[in-house]
Formats: structure tokens, sequence, C-alpha cells
């Protein structure tokens, strides 16, 4: 089996996907440094090779533009299909940070504040023990900006328990999907429209389109179908799909490396939001503490509106990472050098593939 595999990434998987514009010969690091195209295109099918990485969609960003696009290897391993230019991939936990923007757009037009409690939406709705009798009271003071930012208290993912708050919201800081899945279930309420295809259908109107994502949805349709590629765990095949009629904040973007770059660039030169807003969306609403665990392993310093920041000599960092398991992805950018970084993959290894990319294109993470 790992020879087989080995073999179909070398005759097939390695071929780059070009994108229709023109590439640059070179690109930046973040730091300046120049590097050849066809150095980095080698160091990328050396490393996709090596650890046997079926898929890959990769942007770089400099000068706030996207100076470099490409996808490589394969959609299947099992039926050795090839990725092509309209391949697309799950962003997993990408879809945070877009959804936090999706956000803030809503709060441009009005249409909700950041500051007034989501169980305002949900109360007539909610489902009856959805929240431990000891967390309501908590859970009646969660906001848009304390959801965005981590501040709820909220586990991760509570897998059909009732959902036990940590601490006061606001006051410190725990990852939780499942509060981003709140949020979008009362900004669908609130809106009137829910939070399945037509929650979807307005975020292409009021962010994707405007932007310039083409291949970016929040809900299964017959673009993803034909497009989508299949995860990989272990060099195997998952031919399970996340087919999503409900929008999922948390974790159902349908993306690319590309779409995702443009977004990265309307983060640094925002033409879609106001530059206010952007601002506070990235503006740090909840500061780790001494001991808090990502601080430690990371050196990130705390997290804004759908961003984690992350100090470096190049200038503050906003980074995301996204892992449904099968599918990873990756994206950062550093507004002080209009530099940008997004990666996409099709399988449980591509956190490998962003240490060893690394050793030529400086720290990314």
């Amino acid at each position: 089996m790992k020879n087989s595999i080995y073999l179909l990434v070398a005759l097939l998987g390695m071929a780059p996907c070009f994108q229709a514009n023109a590439q640059n010969k070179s690109i930046k690091t973040v730091s300046g440094q120049k590097i050849n195209v066809s150095v980095l295109e080698s160091k990328i099918t050396h490393i996709m090779d090596s650890i046997q990485l079926p898929g890959l969609s990769i942007a770089i960003i400099n000068d706030a533009k996207i100076a470099y696009h490409h996808k490589f290897g394969v959609s299947n391993l099992k039926t050795k299909e090839g990725v092509t230019s309209k391949s697309i991939f799950e962003g997993a936990s990408l879809s945070k940070p877009l959804f936090a923007y999706f956000v803030m757009k809503m709060v441009e037009e009005q249409n909700i504040d950041l500051d007034q409690p989501i169980y305002d939406f949900l109360k007539d709705i909610f489902p009856e023990n959805a929240v431990a009798e000891n967390s309501l009271a908590a859970y009646k003071t969660l906001t848009p900006r304390i959801v965005l930012s981590h501040g709820t208290g909220i586990p991760n993912w509570v897998k059909g328990e009732p959902i036990q708050i940590a601490f006061a919201p606001g006051t410190d800081f725990s990852y939780s999907g499942e509060a981003y899945q709140h949020l979008g279930a009362a900004l669908g309420t609130k809106l009137g429209i829910g939070w399945g295809s037509k929650l979807d259908s307005l975020f292409l109107e009021k962010v994707a389109h405007p932007i310039g994502m083409k291949h970016s949805f929040y809900t299964w349709n017959e673009v993803l179908e034909k497009h989508t590629v299949k995860g990989h765990m272990n060099g195997k095949v998952n031919m399970e799909m996340h087919r999503d009629k409900k929008v999922g904040p948390g974790y159902s973007l349908q993306s690319d490396a590309y779409d995702y770059a443009l977004f990265l660039i309307e983060m640094m030169k925002p033409k879609n939001l106001s530059v206010s807003l952007r601002d506070e969306m990235l503006k740090e609403h909840n500061h780790f503490k001494a001991d808090n665990e990502i601080h430690l392993e990371t050196g990130q310093t705390g997290w804004g509106m759908g961003f984690a920041q992350k100090p470096t000599p190049n200038g503050l960092m906003h980074l995301h990472t996204g892992n449904n398991h099968d599918f990873q992805a990756y994206a950062m950018f550093v507004p002080e050098q209009e530099y940008g970084f997004v990666i996409f993959g099709n399988s449980n290894n591509l956190f490998t593939f962003l240490t060893e990319i690394e050793k030529l294109i400086e720290e990314q993470f």
C-alpha cells in the first residue's frame, strides 16, 4: 500500500494545477527574502512526496496581492483523480474568521449588535435542557463579541450534552466551535431566514461575491458535489463528505487557498467593510492568561474577533488553523508586511507539510 501511494503521488500528484492569472517568477517571504518559484515548487513536491500528502491548494500574498497560487496532487488516491483549478477543499475551522467577517458586515448594515445577547433571538426556539440549569444565567449574557473572541466558557463541542459554562463569560478563554454554531443560529433567526441555504446565500451576496470568492460555500450544493475533493486519513480515502444543509460557522466552509487569500487581502485592505469595523475585528478582545496552554505552546497572546494573534519580529500575525481530520487548513497574514499564507489539504498530515515548508519560506505559524 505504501509503495503504491508513493508511486501514485510521484507520477500523478506532483503536476501543479496552474491558476489562470500570471504567476510571479519569485515570491517574497514575510521578511522580504526572495524565493524563486521553481525552487518553491520543487520543495513543495518533495515534501508532498516524502509525507504522502494527497492534495494541496496553496497561496502566498505579497504586497497585498496574490503572488502565487497552485494546486497540487490528487483528489482521490483510490481513483487517481487529480486536483484541478476548480477543486474545492473543506476549510474546517477556517470557517470561523470568515463567518466573523460576515457578522461584522451584518453589524455594518445594522442587522445585529456586537453586544446584544444572542439569547434574545434564540429564546423562542431554544431546545429544553440545551443548557445546564446552573449555566443558563451565564448563557443569557453571551454576545457576538464574546462568542467571536472565544470568551464564552462553552466547550469546543458538547455533542448533545447540556452546555456547561466553565467561567463567567468574557473573563477567560475557551475555544468553542459550539458557541459559533449558536451565533449562526441567532443571526439567521434575527434575520428571519434561518441558518440553512438562505443564510449561505446572504453570505455569498454580502461577503463572498463582493470580495471575489467564487468557490466558497457553507452549505452543500451542485458545485461542491462536482468539485470537492475527497478527504484522507493515513493514506486511506474517506468517502463520507460533509454535505451540510445548515451553515456551520465553526466548521462547514468549503473553499480553496485562492479564495481564502482574497479574504485575507480584504482584511489587510478592506473594500467591502469599513476600516473601523475591520480594526475592531482585528483588535485583541481576549488576552491569554500567562498559564494559557496555547500561549505557552505557540507564543500566541490572544484572540480578536475571528483570528488568533501572535507577535513576531515582522509584526503582529493574525492566524487560524483548521482541522476536520481528513481535511486540514491554515491561514495567516501580517498586515505590516502585506504578507499572507494559506494552505488547504485533503488529509490529516497537512501540518507536517507546514513544518517542512517553513524551512524554505520562514516561520508561518
